[in-house]
């Protein structure tokens, strides 16, 4: 039977719910003592303090003490939500789900319980739950708007785009005052159900829909783009020019607005002269614009291109504008246009010879196209590095205090293979302006690619946080700033560290595991905010995050490198005496010494951060006193991921997001193979040789991959699946 609180007890029952809430931990604490000093066995404070355990890192006995509190008092909301809290806390959602729903079976009305189950739906992607859920929280509270909007989200995502509009209008149709038109949530609402009416393909009622209720919506940009969009889609072409037209002019860089101003024009694509007198029309109109000089480089050819291209290039290098390279690069993928470009920039550099100072900045001039000649002699497309070597040198003869001049030489470097002079150089590059951090940060970078990486972290350090307990890599970890941390944990990987580089690795792999879990803020904050149509953005964006080059680069190296350790372990089981037992003894001395090295980094490390932790101003730890705790890695070298008696079943964690997310990467599928093949899985190695086949069959790796599945069914003995042996070598047959 539940103890049952006296007023007292119960006023003190709420305040733990404050403190909680508050985040005064050690408060709440004490006050939940006092309360089951007197009633040992009140479910619902031992739950808060299971909860506030909990949140002060106490996980183990958190969930003890909850699993108590719940054979005390079975009947009790409360301690089946908090249940629920602990386990969503620990990602176990499943279970959080459950014991959410058993909590409103005792509790239908209680709001709270029902909005975190609709957000651990949401987040989990349960969108027939998560519709459920709305539903019934909009019967609770019809009176709040975000409670329609919510559930038109429901079925938007869910896939009922008719209900999702139904929702919308119901809600529009029982507004009894006129929204102000500078109710941003009502403009955002408005705007987003005019999205869900095109995405059902109606086009002609969303512009309909849009020119009549979205008129005087606060977002103007979006209304105007959406009606250019419209207009066009409906064939209705010469009022899209105009609307096309008023966004130029609002906008003239904006490519994709030219682009749908030509659709609307109906210019033919091979029409040079037409296209280029739209390009003309904006570049009068607007002379700083650069769109309207540059794009019409795209389409161009012969002559018409060599006057334009000249007359854009002596502009930007008169100019001495840094980045009209990178402007131009993409056309070298056409020869004719690669080689009209080098001559203009040649005889543009012999006119202005011998005029170097005359303007008294040597950036602009020959300084620039010195400059561009470098760039374009070490682009992979146009590659020369003797000669680019020569220009950059003519360059910095010019003006040895260029940055720009400086970076390239060390990229020229890079591409000779000297990563060592490379490094040099752009720290030379940084030493000419410590105040920029994009140098500073190109310099670590060459520094990580010379396996210099204590270098490389003590660079960082100049623009990291200095009062950061850990250094400037706890700072960078924080900041997850992902290409210092893949570029560290390649460099490692190259010098043999094992451990580190697996950590830097897992570390990438943890970053895109917090940016999922970070929608739970977004969750209720848009629809408190208003911002509709970012949220739903921001869901399918989340779909398919590790889709990003930054995962698929470090879960590819992490791969790798435990197929490469599973090599190491069967190489090391099938050593003999002799030879084999002289490479294991080396092995493991060099383990044992690369153990003890890391041992007392880390405690240097923890030395350091003690010493600052003394150096701190007491009243700001006071202050603090009562937060959540930084949870403390207990592997800050990786020795514990290096030390896997499985590095395949290890691997699987990142192969699995990379077959997922990125099935059209090569790399991926035969990386896939190798692990498949390895744990002996054929038909999954099948399926990774057929999806690498269908990318490239010319690869080199595919052929190989192919011989070695035929000579693995070959091997197979009787006892093994005879299905399988008839899967495969009825492929080998084809």
């Amino acid at each position: 039977m539940p103890q049952t609180l006296s007023t007292r007890e119960a006023n003190l029952f709420r305040t733990v719910i404050r403190h909680y809430e508050d985040k005064q931990y050690k408060r709440g604490l004490k006050a939940a003592e006092q309360i089951l000093k007197k009633n040992p066995r009140h479910g619902d404070t031992m739950s808060m303090k299971a909860l506030i355990m909990n949140s002060q890192g106490k996980t183990e006995e958190a969930f003890a003490l909850a699993k108590e509190a719940l054979t005390v008092d079975m009947k009790s909301h409360i301690c089946w939500h908090v249940y629920g809290i602990l386990y969503r806390q620990h990602k176990n959602f499943d279970e959080a789900i459950k014991a959410y729903k058993f909590a409103l079976k005792l509790e239908p009305e209680s709001q709270q319980i029902q909005r975190d189950l609709a957000v651990l739906q949401v987040q989990i992607r349960d969108y027939q739950g998560y519709v459920q859920s709305r539903f019934a929280m909009l019967k609770a509270k019809p009176h709040l708007r975000q409670n329609w909007t919510a559930l038109a989200i429901a079925y938007q995502l869910e896939g009922s785009l008719e209900q999702a509009e139904n929702i919308l209008t119901t809600y529009e149709k029982s507004m009894t005052n006129v929204p102000l038109k500078t109710d941003q949530e009502h403009s955002e609402a408005l705007l987003y159900k005019n999205t869900i009416i095109a995405e059902r393909g109606d086009i002609k009622r969303a512009l309909e829909h849009l020119e009549s209720d979205c008129k005087n919506c606060l977002d103007r940009l979006a209304v105007m783009e959406m009606r250019a969009r419209y207009l066009g889609q409906l064939n209705r072409k010469e009022e899209a020019a105009k609307a096309w037209r008023a966004l130029l002019d609002r906008n003239p860089e904006h490519p994709e607005y030219y682009k749908g101003l030509i659709e609307a024009l109906e210019i033919d694509e091979k029409d040079e002269a037409a296209l280029k007198a739209i390009y003309d029309e904006y570049a009068a109109k607007y002379p700083r614009s650069d769109a309207a000089k540059r794009l019409p480089l795209n389409f161009l050819t012969g002559d018409s291109f060599k006057a334009a291209a000249k007359s854009y290039l002596t502009n930007m290098l008169d100019r001495g504008v840094p980045s009209v390279f990178a402007n131009l690069k993409h056309l070298y993928s056409e020869v004719a246009k690669k080689e009209a470009i080098l001559a203009l920039a040649e005889e543009y550099l012999k006119e202005h010879k011998g005029s170097e100072q005359a303007n008294g900045d040597s950036s602009k001039g020959v300084g620039a196209a010195l400059y561009f000649l470098a760039q374009h002699y070490n682009y992979h497309l146009s590659r020369d590095l003797a000669k680019a070597m020569e220009y950059v040198e003519q360059a910095i003869e010019l003006d040895p205090k260029n940055v720009d001049f400086h970076m390239t030489k060390a990229r020229i470097f890079k591409h000779q293979g000297d990563t060592a002079k490379a490094s040099e150089t752009m720290d030379r590059a940084r030493s000419l302006d410590t105040k920029d951090r994009y140098i500073n940060s190109k310099a670590a970078k060459y520094q990580l690619r010379n396996n210099e990486n204590e270098k490389a972290l003590e660079t960082m350090g100049l623009f990291t946080r200095a009062e950061t307990v850990g250094g400037p890599l706890a700072d960078l970890t924080d900041m997850q700033c992902m290409w210092f941390l893949t570029e560290d944990g390649e460099a490692w990987q190259r010098r043999g560290n094992t451990g580190l580089a697996l950590k830097r690795f897992t570390t990438i792999h943890n970053i895109f595991d917090i940016w999922q879990e970070d929608q739970f803020d977004f969750h209720s904050f848009s629809l408190r905010k208003g911002q509709i149509r970012a949220y739903v953005d921001m869901i399918r964006w989340e779909d398919s995050i590790r889709e990003h080059p930054f995962y698929f680069r470090a879960a590819l190296d992490a791969v790798k490198l435990y197929l490469d350790m599973f090599e190491k372990q069967q190489a090391s089981a099938n050593g003999t005496n002799g030879t084999g037992e002289a490479t294991n003894g080396e092995d493991a001395a060099e383990k044992k010494k690369a153990a003890k090295k890391a041992r007392k980094e880390a405690q240097k490390a923890e030395r350091e951060a003690a010493e600052k932790a003394a150096k701190q101003d007491p009243n700001k730890a006071t202050a603090k006193k009562d937060e959540e705790p930084k949870k403390k890695d207990d592997d800050p070298n990786g020795l514990k991921l290096a030390a896997t008696t499985d590095p395949l079943g290890d691997a699987m964690k990142f192969l699995t997001n990379i077959l997922q997310f990125s099935p059209k990467n090569i790399e991926g599928q035969v990386a896939g193979f190798d692990v498949y093949i390895r744990r002996k899985k054929y038909l999954l190695a099948l399926r990774c040789l057929n999806a690498a086949q269908a990318l490239n069959p010319e690869h080199p790796r595919v052929k190989e991959q192919f011989a070695e599945l035929q000579k693995a069914v070959e091997s197979l003995d009787d006892a093994q699946s005879a299905k399988v042996k008839e899967v495969l070598k009825a492929k080998f047959s084809s």
